[in-house]
């Protein structure tokens, strides 16, 4: 490179920075040319940029004439409406002047029209006056009349004027009766010239109050009968629950006292409980066969006499008893006999039942425990209870523990049926001892 550049005595490291130089130098250039290409850029740009001013500048010159009309055009147009607005405002003062005239004009009308209306109640009522005065005076005249053809017909003469007067004694008993005429008028009062519009209005209202009074007692007629329809109903489905509800208790009788039996009757309002004196048995007893569903044997009773349910027990070997007699296990197995009774006649999806067998002896749990079991498929029962025999019987176990620690808790245990005699004692102490 030396030799052809024409340099002699370079020493050799001479071309690694010629090389740079050049590297330099061509950065340079590219630098130069891309400054070059955003002049020319710049240039085109602007050029393009007075073309467009040129052309703005020659349609502004075109549009000048035809603004320089429009500008003439609203020059003219706005001294037109000046001299308009002139005029109306001359037309506007000359009507508000014809107004202020037209005003008191009316003021004065309204003066004038208050004052007729004032002289036209004085002359209503002053008409109204002579209208009673001249009905006063028609009155007195029919009167005078009536009275005139009833002494023409008791002195048997026609009603006419008399060709001579009367005497000194007719002319005084003729005043003497006009004097009580006209103390009896007094007593009557003032006539009433509005009395036969007031007598139709009221016998308008009467005739109305007639109507509702119709109305009144169609709807009460529709309404006993409804009633008595609900009644009816009422009745007949009592009277099924009740026969339902009669042969339960008596089936459940027989197996919650084996040997015993027992009934349901229903009673007036107005009659005790059988009586029972002694041992003997109440009326109807002797015969196991009868209705259960009969009032008494008084005879039936009336539709609108209200009736009571009454319990009748006889246990085995013991005689007729009332509810009261019984014992507190006798009261609770009656009482369950009669619960369950409706439920077989009127089932529910579930019962809760607390303490029930509280006052039950081990041999009448069995028997109450047995009637769950039986009947557990048809409803749900919760029993709350204190007895391990009817824990151990039980599905599912919930309880109250309280540990060591004095916090209490809930326990609760799914028992399967066949694991149920093995694994609920332990539970039912448990639960047993915490509800304690």
């Amino acid at each position: 490179l030396s030799g052809r550049l024409g340099f002699e005595g370079v020493p050799e490291a001479e071309p690694t920075g010629l090389v740079a130089d050049g590297r330099v130098l061509e950065a340079a250039l590219a630098a130069e040319r891309r400054l070059a290409e955003q002049a020319e850029r710049g240039r085109r740009e602007r050029a393009a940029r007075a073309d467009s001013e040129r052309a703005r500048l020659t349609r502004a010159r075109d549009l000048l004439p035809r603004a320089e009309r429009l500008t003439a055009a609203l020059a003219a147009g706005l001294e037109a409406a000046d001299a308009h607005g002139q005029a109306l405002d001359g037309e506007l003062e000359a009507d508000r002047a014809a107004g202020e005239g037209l005003t008191g004009r009316l003021r004065a009308c309204a003066q004038d029209e208050a004052a007729l209306q004032a002289t036209l109640r004085e002359r209503a009522e002053e008409l109204t006056g002579l209208e009673v005065a001249a009905q006063r005076l028609r009155d007195r005249l029919g009167e005078a009349e009536v009275e005139l053809r009833d002494l023409a017909g008791r002195l048997g003469l026609a009603a006419e004027p008399a060709e001579q007067p009367l005497s000194d004694e007719e002319r005084a008993a003729l005043g003497q009766r006009i004097v009580r005429l006209a103390r009896r008028r007094e007593q009557l009062g003032p006539v009433n010239p509005l009395a036969q519009d007031q007598y139709a209005e009221a016998l308008a209202h009467v005739e109305d109050l007639e109507a509702q009074r119709r109305d009144l007692e169609t709807a009460m007629r529709e309404l006993q009968s409804l009633i008595a329809d609900t009644d009816r109903r009422i009745r007949e489905s009592f009277e099924r629950t009740f026969a339902a509800t009669s042969r339960n208790f008596e089936e459940l009788v027989g197996q919650l006292f084996p040997g015993g039996r027992g009934r349901l009757r229903l009673v007036r309002e107005a009659d005790g409980p059988a009586p029972v004196l002694g041992g003997g048995a109440s009326a109807g007893e002797g015969d196991p066969g009868g209705d259960p569903d009969a009032v008494d044997e008084e005879g039936p009773a009336d539709d609108e006499d209200r009736v009571g349910v009454e319990i009748e027990m006889t246990p085995a070997g013991k005689a007729m008893k009332r509810l009261s007699l019984l014992s507190g296990g006798e009261k609770s197995l009656t009482a369950l006999a009669f619960l369950f009774s409706i439920f077989l006649a009127r089932p529910c999806p579930f019962y809760v039942l607390d303490e029930v067998e509280a006052a039950l002896d081990d041999l009448n749990i069995d028997r109450f425990l047995r009637l769950l079991r039986r009947y557990s498929r048809r409803a749900q029962f919760i029993v709350v209870t204190h007895q391990k025999r009817t824990m151990e019987a039980a599905d599912t176990l919930y309880g109250v523990s309280m540990g060591d620690d004095g916090v209490s808790k809930v326990i609760s245990r799914r028992l399967p049926r066949e694991d149920a005699a093995g694994s609920a004692p332990d539970v039912a102490d448990s639960a047993a001892a915490d509800a304690a």
